[in-house]
């Protein structure tokens, strides 16, 4: 397929590009600053700055999926504020470009871990990942009132870490999955393995889901 990759040199969306170029898929990757990518064989890069709907619609124009796995990084101190303002701007675009399928990451603290209470609010959640994880739920919320695309929201494991890719794991929905009383894990090579496979064989079509071992 021709997929449109958002973030594609950070720690999740790197070893995206790298599971979709190993299955054979055609990339676009839509980059700020395009030389952080070094050229590879079915990877084009298109300069774009996310936050400009516009932008954003021109570089997708014409691809059958979009995955975004935007993030304008945890140090930024207006993280919640940008992160929002990013999505928003992603939606926009890809609706305008025409493009139905889009597949956002999130991240874990959406996921519930008793009824009526998602990670994020739990007392020990950490400081620095708050304003992060506030800004995720709060941009599913908004992607779950959107009718128009066919879109998915896939939350990681509460543990992604470097690791191995095996191919082997388990799905959840919005609780988050558990090894008895500790936060299952998954490698970031894996939770690739998971979006692309969705990508291929759509299981969670206006739906979220998870990924862990």
């Amino acid at each position: 397929m021709n997929i449109a990759l958002i973030g594609g040199t950070g720690f999740v969306g790197s070893a995206v590009l790298e599971e979709l170029l190993q299955r054979g898929h055609h990339v676009t990757a839509l980059a700020r600053e395009p030389a952080k990518h070094a050229a590879r064989d079915g990877l084009k890069v298109v300069r774009t700055d996310v936050l400009d709907a516009a932008q954003v619609a021109d570089a997708v124009r014409g691809q059958d999926v979009v995955i975004s796995a935007y993030n304008p990084g945890w140090q930024d101190p207006d993280i919640y504020n940008v992160y929002l303002k990013g999505t928003r701007a992603i939606l926009a675009g890809v609706k305008r470009a025409g493009t139905q399928r889009l597949l956002v990451v999130g991240g874990a603290g959406s996921l519930f871990v008793a009824p009526g209470v998602q990670k994020v609010d739990t007392p020990n959640f950490p400081a620095a990942w708050k304003q992060g994880a506030l800004a995720a739920r709060d941009a599913l919320n908004e992607i779950r009132e959107e009718h128009t695309l066919d879109w998915t929201f896939l939350s990681p494991a509460a543990i992604l870490e470097p690791g191995p890719r095996t191919g082997t794991f388990r799905l959840g929905g919005d609780q988050l999955l558990m090894n008895g009383d500790a936060p299952a894990k998954i490698s970031v090579a894996d939770l690739a393995v998971a979006i692309v496979d969705e990508i291929e064989n759509p299981r969670h079509v206006r739906a979220r889901f998870t990924a862990a071992y």
